[in-house]
């Protein structure tokens, strides 16, 4: 098993401290350490340094060298720009398949996720090596909800195919995107659904058979990289989009298997995610000076620790004060957070 931290983006859902020169995976969110770092921590109770592959833009390679020294060189899988996870996944598989790892699998472990504990997290991953060396299927995995989750997608599962007493592995019968809200309500009651959580896995190989068949426009380009074309001309060619406008195909042609994740899955991708994690681990400490007057839940920051903040009559809510912006928000809205930022740009200002 080859482990692919896939840390892009900018984290727009955690602004205002999450910016273009240090998004929010490499900011110390987390005891002091980053969800890089934490990630990289994680699979080291597994793999070496030099078994473990970092996929990232190269704008924020430096930062990624800064943070975990002992990754090799080599292990860098460099996107020319950013163009959303399904190409950079096409990246991995084919920059893998060129190194000679063509039937070895990988996984794609999301760098703003995380799973505890960690041991469980390892056993699935020895779940997925096993079924990737058996099996052409796109290998994913899911967890199941015990109540409506807003701003994911979901899986109805199919047949088990997995022994009882071990980790449960499904076939997906169907995938649901995030607006389905009536069918998952329905589905939810029957006990059939889980929560998308991607950790794509295959061997480079299969993967990108999967996008001869489903996405050539992804897979010449990548073929062209694989055959000695220029990364940068290439990378280019393929059309931003998430890995799902390719999976979705594989769901409903029966051609996926699903791993009900034995672990704690969480997705630290709003003030709410990150709020709710810091307080249950007691990493939550309000200074002095913050004052609270009949109100409770509310979750502050602010870079001036100096700065006197005041919250009066106001529960869960988000106040977020850095030098270049200052957010309020309800806790319960703080997804939304993505879209204060593309207004912001829209009126010319400086938000990432």
């Amino acid at each position: 098993m080859i482990p692919v931290i896939i840390c892009g983006g900018f984290g727009t859902k955690l602004w205002p401290i999450s910016r273009r020169h240090m998004p929010k995976q490499f900011l110390p969110l987390i005891g002091g350490k980053s969800l890089l770092q934490v990630n990289f921590e994680s699979l080291r109770l597994k793999f070496a340094p030099r078994e473990i592959y970092i996929s990232v833009n190269e704008e924020q390679a430096r930062i990624v060298r800064e943070q975990i020294p002992e990754l090799p060189s080599q292990n860098y899988i460099l996107e020319p720009e950013m163009r959303n996870q399904g190409p950079a996944t096409g990246l991995i598989a084919a920059t893998l398949l060129k190194l000679g790892h063509a039937d070895e699998p990988f996984m794609v472990v999301q760098v703003d996720d995380l799973r505890e504990p960690t041991e469980e997290f390892l056993k699935m991953l020895d779940v997925c090596d096993r079924l990737a060396r058996t099996e052409t299927k796109y290998i994913t995995g899911g967890f199941k909800p015990d109540h409506l989750i807003p701003g994911v997608d979901y899986l109805v599962k199919g047949e088990k195919i997995s022994q009882d007493g071990e980790i449960g592995v499904f076939k997906v019968a169907k995938y649901l995107w995030r607006k389905s809200v009536d069918e998952i309500e329905s589905l939810m009651k029957e006990g059939s659904l889980l929560v998308h959580t991607n950790h794509s896995c295959m061997t480079p190989k299969n993967f990108m058979a999967m996008l001869k068949t489903y996405r050539t426009d992804w897979f010449e380009p990548l073929m062209n990289i694989i055959d000695g074309g220029d990364i940068k001309t290439e990378y280019s060619k393929m059309a931003p989009g998430p890995v799902e406008e390719v999976t979705e195909l594989v769901y409903a042609k029966g051609e996926s298997l699903v791993v009900e994740i034995p672990f704690t899955w969480i997705d630290i991708g709003t003030w709410k995610s990150l709020s709710d994690y810091v307080k249950n681990q007691g990493h939550y400490h309000p200074s002095t000076n913050i004052i609270e007057l009949e109100g409770k839940d509310n979750f502050v920051q602010v870079s001036d620790v100096n700065k006197v903040v005041a919250l009066v009559g106001v529960s869960n809510v988000a106040v977020i004060d850095t030098p270049g912006g200052l957010l309020v928000c309800s806790l319960d809205q703080s997804g939304r957070v993505n879209e204060v930022v593309k207004i912001i740009e829209s009126k010319g200002l400086k938000a990432l």
